[in-house]
């Protein structure tokens, strides 16, 4: 069976389940209360200092995950009362520390912040210390070292910082909604927040309403993801949760390789606009590169966006990898097209809250994208893809000078040399998470081997070419 890559990410999920399987029966609200009594019967907590405080974040847990908090626009959320094992943090002098004569620590430091006691061994002021790493550089023993919580280094755009009551904090004005600090926090205090809830009052409607349709369109990671079944079992097994039909965003992933190409012909210099994370790092932290930022929608809201022009009574439910898809879906040029963002994670938790398991069922087909589109799920699919446009529009006077950014600090930096005009590149690929979307914070699991998987699936593919793909919507 399946294997959550952490016991954090294996509690989200049994919270998630239980608050499915009341809302599938209608009896949430008189249930709500007893979910964490349920997670966690027994005496004995498993994480805290007792089962009653165990409970209380159990029911932070269940707030988030019907929800979270309405006042908050950002989709991730941190839980307070599961953030207090932590230290703060900061530079620290560990035992390495061997009160030598040349006392360099103390010559660098311009903020009073070092002293030394009585054996010569230095102390740092917390109070007076501004975290500039002076001391650290210049200890011939690298006795001074740097202490941050992992949310904190997790957190590549710094959008975390700590109050005073020593609990994490966000500032929404420099998140990009990628969800590391959900994937790396070890007490599981910070959450993405989930929309279940809306899934399956959507699909309870279209039971026995012929005009009222829910489309699950599902990313390509999707191939690295449910390794303990098949993919045609997972496609069943949506169906019968009581989607209508299941289609591949690896489709409108050709659609954007086929239009993103010929965008990038004309204007001359792009970055791609298929991650929102990135955009939205962009759009924060480089505001003045907006407008190179691609004009194309992402593949998940060009799919919903065909649905909605065919099918205007039509749900879409995009299932994905991503976090920062959750973010997006908000956006007003987005929302009108896909519905809800649901991760693996939450799709596992839908599974089960229904018993349903996917390995007992048989196989459905799911065929509607090319090579080029599926392998959007990994770091370099959409560099190729364009690569493959241009060749299948016969353009051969412009050359494709690529820059395939691998995580967020990659994107960075390729954007500030873009900036001082020293980057050799027209074309910057750009995904905030390590390994491209198979890396994303709501995936099951995140392994080595899922490049591997994502190439493999896209050899399968039925259509071989992105013109054949396209073809197909016609």
């Amino acid at each position: 069976m399946y294997k959550f890559d952490t016991k954090v990410q294996h509690l989200k999920y049994k919270v998630l389940k239980e608050v499915a399987r009341y809302a599938w029966e209608d009896t949430l609200l008189e249930n709500v209360m007893n979910i964490p009594a349920n997670i966690a019967p027994g005496k004995v907590p498993t994480m805290r200092c007792c089962v009653y405080k165990e409970r209380a974040i159990l029911g932070d847990r269940v707030r988030v995950a019907v929800g979270g908090n309405k006042d908050n626009p950002n989709v991730i959320e941190v839980i307070e009362t599961a953030c207090d094992e932590c230290p703060m943090g900061g530079y620290e002098v560990t035992n390495a520390c061997r009160g030598c004569l040349a006392h360099r620590c103390v010559d660098a430091c311009k903020f009073g912040a070092l002293s030394l006691d009585k054996n010569h061994t230095a102390h740092i002021d917390k109070a007076l210390c501004k975290e500039c790493g002076a001391c650290a550089k210049v200890c011939p023993y690298t006795a001074i070292i740097s202490l941050k919580r992992p949310c904190q280094n997790a957190c590549k755009v710094k959008a975390i910082s700590m109050n005073e009551d020593r609990v994490a904090t966000i500032d929404n004005s420099k998140c990009i909604s990628c969800g590391a600090c959900v994937y790396q926090c070890p007490f599981g205090a910070i959450m993405d927040k989930s929309y279940l809830l809306d899934v399956i009052d959507m699909i309870k409607k279209s039971n026995g309403n012929s005009k009222y349709k829910v489309y699950a369109i599902v990313a390509p990671s999707i191939s690295s993801q449910f390794s303990y079944a098949k993919l045609g079992q997972v496609i069943t097994g949506l169906k019968e949760l009581g989607f209508h039909t299941v289609i591949e965003v690896a489709l409108g992933a050709d659609m954007v390789a086929d239009a993103e190409s010929r965008e990038l012909v004309d204007k001359g210099f792009l970055t791609s606009s298929c991650c929102p994370a990135f955009v939205s790092f962009i759009e924060k932290n480089h505001p003045d590169m907006v407008p190179f930022i691609s004009h194309n929608l992402s593949p998940m809201a060009t799919l919903g966006k065909y649905l909605k022009e065919h099918d205007e009574n039509c749900r879409v439910v995009f299932i994905g990898p991503c976090t920062a898809k959750k973010a997006e879906a908000q956006k007003e040029e987005v929302k009108k097209y896909v519905d809800v963002v649901m991760t693996f994670e939450e799709l596992q938790a839908l599974f089960d809250s229904r018993d349903i398991d996917i390995t007992e069922l048989g196989e459905t087909e799911l065929d509607n994208a090319s090579f080029f589109g599926r392998i959007f799920a990994r770091s370099g699919g959409l560099t190729d893809a364009v690569a493959q446009a241009m060749k299948e529009h016969g353009e051969t006077d412009f050359e494709l000078k690529p820059c395939v950014c691998d995580g967020i600090e990659e994107c960075s930096i390729a954007l500030l040399k873009k900036k001082k005009g020293v980057l050799d590149a027209n074309f910057i690929e750009g995904m905030a998470c390590v390994g491209g979307c198979i890396g994303g914070a709501g995936c099951l699991t995140h392994g080595a081997k899922d490049k591997a998987e994502v190439d493999k699936y896209g050899k399968e593919a039925l259509e071989k070419t992105i013109t054949d793909a396209i073809s197909t919507l016609i």
